[in-house]
C-alpha cells in the first residue's frame, strides 16, 4: 500500500504511537513458521516501544487507505497499543509455570478408623466409666475444719511486776507443732481415735456400693492408715506453727466427732510433753534436793542420839552452870578468907569459931578443886565422858547439822527456781477454728475428677497417636 502525508490538522504524534506500537507488539507468527520469541527479543522491543513513546519518534506508518482516524480512535489505539506493551512485558518477566497433577481425593482408610477407635477407647470411655461412678455409686462425703496452735506462756517474775515492765509474752513452739503434724498422721492417732470412735464402722459403711471410695473392712491397720491419708488434708504453717486440718467422712455428725477426738488426742499428747519437759527441767534439782534432806536427817539423828548417850541437851548452857558454880565457890571461898581473916584480928587463937572458919574453908576449897577436876582429862561429864570430849563431839555435830541445813536450804531454792522456770515454759493447746459441722456434701469433686480423667486420657491418646505416626513416617 502507498502511504500518503497526514493532513495538518489530525494528530500525527498519537496517529504514529499507535502504528509504531501496533509495529513493535510481539505477536509470534505460529502460522507461517516463524519461531516465538525469546524473553530478551520481547524485552527489547518493549524498551523500543517506550522509548519511542517518550521522545515522540516513531517510525512512519502507512496511512489508512480509506479515511482518516479521528481523535477518540487515535486515542483508543494508544491505550491499545500501550496495554499490549504492558502485557509483552509481563509476559517477559513471567517465570514458567510448573503444572503439577491434582492430588487425589482423601478417603478414610483403617489407621483412621483405629484412631478413632482408640480416642473412644482411651477418653470418651474412661469419662463415660467416671461419670456413671461417681454420680450413681459414690457415696457423699462431709468436711469437718479444724484449726489449733502450741502455744508457750512466759510468765513474768516479781520484779518485772513491781516496777511495771513485765509483760505475758507467749510464742508459738514451733517444734511441738512438728510432733503433732507428724502425730496427727501416724499410727498412734489411728489406733486410738479407732478404739474411741470405730473408724472401721465409720469408713467401710458403703464398701458394698462405693468399693472405690470407702474403706474395705477387713483392711488391716496398715490399711486404715492409709485410708486416713487419703480422708484427713493439714494444712500447716511452719513459720506460725499453725496446724489446719479437714477431716472427711459420711456423715457431718461422724466428721466432727472425728474432728473433736483428733482435737483432744493432740491436747494429751502437748500435756504428756510439758509434764516430761517439767520433769527434765526439775530432775537435778529433785535428786540434789533429796541427797540434801538425808544428810539433814543423819546430821539430826547423829545429834540427838549424842543427846541421849550423854543426857545432856545442850552441853555449852551446862558448861554455863558448872561455870556459874564455880563463881559461885570462889566467892563463898573470897567471903570466908576474909571472915576468917576479921575472926584472927578480934578473937584468940582457942576461939572455936577460929576452927570453924578454917573448916569451912577447907571444904569450899575442896569443892572448887573437885568442879574444876570436871573440865580436865579426868574429869567426868554426866555422860561419864569428859566435859572437853563432850564438847567437841558436841560442836562437830552442830556444824554438820549447820551444813546439812544450809546445803538443804540451797536445794530447796535450786527447786523452786527450776520448777517456777519450767511452769514458766508450760505448753499449752490453742484451738483458733473449732471443729465445724457441714450442711451439704462437697466431695468427692465430680467434675475435677472427670475432669482430670478426661485430661489425662486425652494426653495419653495424644501422645500415642504422635508416637504412631512419627514410626509409621520413619518406616
Amino acid at each position: 500500500m502507498a502511504s500518503s502525508q497526514p493532513r495538518p490538522d489530525e494528530a500525527p504524534d498519537a496517529k504514529a504511537s499507535q502504528e509504531g506500537t501496533a509495529r513493535l507488539r510481539p505477536v509470534p507468527d505460529t502460522q507461517e513458521g516463524n519461531p516465538p520469541l525469546t524473553k530478551r527479543q520481547l524485552r527489547r522491543q518493549a524498551r523500543r516501544a517506550d522509548n519511542a513513546k517518550a521522545a515522540g519518534t516513531l517510525p512512519p506508518a502507512a496511512a489508512p487507505a480509506n479515511r482518516p482516524k479521528t481523535k477518540r480512535e487515535l486515542r483508543r489505539e494508544a491505550r491499545q497499543a500501550k496495554r499490549e506493551a504492558a502485557k509483552a512485558r509481563a509476559e517477559a518477566d513471567a517465570e514458567p509455570v510448573v503444572v503439577r497433577p491434582l492430588a487425589p481425593a482423601a478417603k478414610v482408610r483403617k489407621r483412621h478408623w483405629g484412631l478413632g477407635l482408640a480416642f473412644v477407647l482411651m477418653v470418651l470411655a474412661p469419662v463415660a466409666a467416671a461419670s456413671w461412678y461417681l454420680y450413681t455409686r459414690a457415696a457423699d462425703q462431709y468436711a469437718s475444719t479444724l484449726g489449733f496452735t502450741v502455744r508457750s506462756e512466759e510468765m513474768t517474775s516479781a520484779s518485772d511486776l513491781l516496777g511495771g515492765l513485765g509483760s505475758s509474752l507467749g510464742s508459738g513452739a514451733s517444734h511441738d507443732s512438728d510432733i503433732l503434724y507428724e502425730y496427727v498422721r501416724s499410727q498412734e492417732m489411728v489406733r486410738r481415735i479407732d478404739q474411741r470412735l470405730d473408724l472401721r464402722a465409720m469408713y467401710s459403711r458403703h464398701h458394698e456400693t462405693d468399693p472405690l471410695l470407702s474403706f474395705d473392712p477387713e483392711g488391716s491397720i496398715e490399711d486404715l492408715v492409709d485410708y486416713w491419708d487419703r480422708m484427713l488434708s493439714i494444712s500447716y504453717d511452719a513459720g506460725a506453727g499453725l496446724l489446719e486440718l479437714r477431716v472427711l467422712a459420711f456423715d457431718p455428725q461422724e466428721a466432727q466427732a472425728i474432728a473433736e477426738a483428733i482435737y483432744d488426742e493432740s491436747l494429751r499428747t502437748i500435756n504428756a510433753l510439758s509434764a516430761v519437759a517439767r520433769e527434765d527441767a526439775t530432775r537435778y534439782a529433785q535428786l540434789d534436793l533429796d541427797q540434801a534432806l538425808e544428810r539433814l536427817k543423819q546430821a539430826r539423828e547423829a545429834l540427838t542420839a549424842f543427846r541421849v548417850e550423854n543426857q545432856i541437851v545442850d552441853p555449852s548452857a551446862d558448861i554455863q552452870g558448872q561455870m556459874g558454880l564455880l563463881n559461885t565457890l570462889q566467892g563463898q571461898l573470897a567471903g570466908a578468907l576474909i571472915e576468917l581473916d576479921l575472926l584472927r584480928d578480934n578473937t584468940s587463937e582457942t576461939d572455936p569459931r577460929l576452927t570453924q572458919a578454917q573448916r569451912r574453908i577447907e571444904v569450899i576449897r575442896a569443892r572448887l578443886e573437885e568442879e574444876r577436876q570436871k573440865f580436865g582429862a579426868e574429869g567426868s561429864a554426866p555422860g561419864g565422858g569428859s566435859y572437853a570430849t563432850t564438847i567437841s563431839e558436841f560442836e562437830r555435830l552442830s556444824v554438820d547439822r549447820e551444813f546439812a541445813e544450809q546445803a538443804y536450804t540451797a536445794a530447796l531454792s535450786a527447786y523452786d527456781a527450776a520448777r517456777a522456770e519450767a511452769d514458766r515454759q508450760n505448753r499449752y493447746l490453742a484451738s483458733y477454728i473449732q471443729p465445724t459441722l457441714a450442711e451439704r456434701s462437697q466431695f468427692p469433686q465430680r467434675e475435677l475428677m472427670i475432669g482430670i480423667v478426661a485430661l489425662f486420657g486425652f494426653l495419653a491418646w495424644a501422645i500415642g497417636s504422635l508416637v504412631y505416626y512419627s514410626l509409621r513416617d520413619r518406616n
